[in-house]
């Protein structure tokens, strides 16, 4: 970015090493949380107890949301916006922290390779969070397949019965890319060894489990969640849930230390909660309600993402989390870079550290289009640009040029290469804009009360700009289903392509009079909402080619290739 040096510039790994990191104890205690309070995991990391959750405090923090245009190969860099925003808020003298989702395995030994910010604004430590970290995702894994399995045990025990299932929606779960596991038959090798089903895999991050748990408020509401979540259908096709099953109490013992939010720190020792992970083009994208609000209830000024670009995270963001939780930004950050726009504007990957003022202006209606979204939501909007060496003035002149146009601010993030001080001009100007033009009330896309299909439709159509939207013949069934059992009023999570507005990945920038086709609705009763699958998206993603798995090893005791 902006102001590196000729030198080369040091990996995230290596400036994480470099860093000296506080004791956890330390980190605790300076946002008024007793030592002797919390749970360490080691030096660094610890779990929060929920007593430190304080609604009056929570009602006068500042939130503020980090949302971005939409992914491609290029990476726009939301979760170092998110941290470095953090550090510059308290650069200027803020007390601040940043409440992020944990990463995914699947993704760190896919494509990506970690996912805790970068450069200088990182939150560590990195190869921590990054693996196994205090064992959520494996609590969660645990919790699912544990369903599982005493669902299995329950159709066994009553087969030839009129209490065995008709159909079983349930699947199981792995933190793992493995698009083998997509569609499976369990229980082969005779009776002894259970039923012939046919049953399947998503990734953790896409499960119910995960959803509930991210949105629950405390262990009596994550029980009463997990006991709504629907497995099955009886022979007279009524819903069959956990609690039919008995065994909620059980599961909820399994997930009690995993609910506490998880602290950690940054590269500049600012605050930072870390905790729970669904994927926002297959779930609803957010960290845990209760990390934010832990987070809301120590610190003045609190910086939170969700995952991919407003189409996605921040939609659900707002529609769904901020709707169940009562949580209100009070500013949204959309970050973008000229790498990402000159894609969206039709350049060929290899070319879009050149300058192209043309492929730049093309791929500005990507920009605006989250722009618009996110005013129509109610959000006072800060574009955060994110500059490398490559940038012309030119081209940067032109960007903010352009926000101004829109009627929103324009800020450059240079926290990957300068920490907290590369971030404060950001910082500042959001400060400026909740002091004196903070966001109004949600604006929600759709009302619960509407009927399914048309908030599908108004998703599809004022967020993506969908023309129209169809359903498949099962999609169709369901609605009636969902309808008729009493799920109308719930909220609606969309899972689709990330790269587009469309469920379309090779439609980008910001395609018009598309159809957005829905094949499949899932009730996650527990969570508290229906997702409607669109087009050919995967809730188990596939490994690439070239997984991040075939880089990342032990060198002289310590770990390469999770950067």
């Amino acid at each position: 970015m902006a102001d590196t040096p000729n030198q080369p510039f040091p990996s995230d790994i290596e400036i994480s090493r470099s860093t000296v990191l506080k004791p956890i104890s330390e980190i605790a205690s300076k946002i008024g949380i007793n030592a002797d309070d919390i749970i360490p995991y080691g030096k660094y990391k610890a779990k929060v107890p929920l007593t430190y959750l304080d609604e009056n405090k929570i009602k006068n923090s500042n939130l503020i949301l980090v949302t971005a245009i939409t992914p491609n190969k290029a990476g726009v860099g939301k979760t170092v916006t998110s941290v470095a925003l953090s550090l510059g808020l308290n650069h200027i003298g803020k007390k601040a922290a940043v409440a992020l989702r944990e990463p995914s395995l699947g993704p760190c030994f896919g494509m990506k390779g970690g996912a805790a910010g970068g450069g200088y604004s990182q939150v560590l430590p990195m190869e921590d969070i990054n693996l196994h970290f205090t064992g959520d995702f494996h609590a969660i894994t645990c919790a699912n397949n544990m369903i599982s399995a005493l669902l299995d045990n329950y159709q066994y025990q009553n087969r030839n019965t009129a209490n065995a299932l008709d159909r079983i929606v349930w699947r199981r779960v792995a933190d793992v890319n493995d698009r083998s596991l997509r569609n499976i038959v369990t229980g082969l090798g005779g009776t002894a060894n259970g039923l012939p089903t046919e049953a399947g895999f998503d990734i953790t991050p896409a499960s119910e489990i995960m959803a509930l748990f991210c949105l629950a408020t405390d262990v009596n509401d994550l029980q009463a969640r997990i006991e709504r979540i629907v497995l099955g259908y009886t022979s007279d096709k009524k819903p069959f849930t956990v609690k039919d099953l008995g065994v909620a109490e059980a599961i909820t013992v399994l997930l009690k230390d995993a609910l506490l939010p998880n602290l950690v720190q940054t590269t500049e020792q600012t605050t930072a909660f870390v905790h729970g992970g669904p994927f926002a083009n297959i779930a609803h994208g957010c960290n845990t309600v209760l990390a934010t609000k832990m987070a809301m209830s120590t610190n003045d000024y609190v910086v939170t993402e969700s995952g991919f670009g407003s189409d996605l995270g921040a939609e659900k963001f707002l529609d769904i989390k901020c709707r169940l939780s009562g949580l209100r930004p009070k500013a949204t950050v959309i970050v973008a870079t000229t790498a990402a726009l000159k894609l969206h504007g039709g350049v060929d990957a290899k070319e879009i550290t050149k300058p192209n003022m043309e492929a730049l202006i093309a791929g500005l209606p990507n920009l605006q289009r989250h722009i618009e979204n996110m005013k129509n939501f109610g959000q006072s909007v800060v574009v955060s640009f994110n500059r490398f060496k490559h940038d012309t003035d030119k081209e940067v002149g032109h960007l903010e040029n352009f926000c101004e146009q829109q009627g929103v601010v324009f800020a450059i993030n240079n926290g990957f290469a300068k920490g907290g001080a590369g971030a404060a001009d950001l910082a500042q100007k959001v400060v400026s804009l909740i002091e004196h033009h903070p966001s109004q009330d949600i604006n929600f896309t759709y009302d619960l009360t509407d009927p399914i299909r048309q908030k599908i439709e108004k998703i599809a159509k004022k967020i993506y700009r969908a023309s129209e939207v169809t359903f498949s013949g099962p999609a169709q069934n369901k609605l009636k289903q969902f309808e008729a059992n009493g799920w109308g009023q719930l909220p609606i999570c969309i899972a689709k392509t990330q790269y587009s507005f469309s469920d379309d990945e090779k439609k980008i920038c910001a395609p018009t009079g598309f159809t957005i086709n829905i094949r499949d609705l899932v009730i996650n009763a527990g969570a508290g909402f229906i997702v409607a699958v669109a087009g050919e998206i995967m809730r188990m993603p596939g490994l690439p080619k070239d997984p991040q798995a075939l880089h990342i090893k032990l060198v002289n005791g310590q770990i390469e290739g999770l950067s």
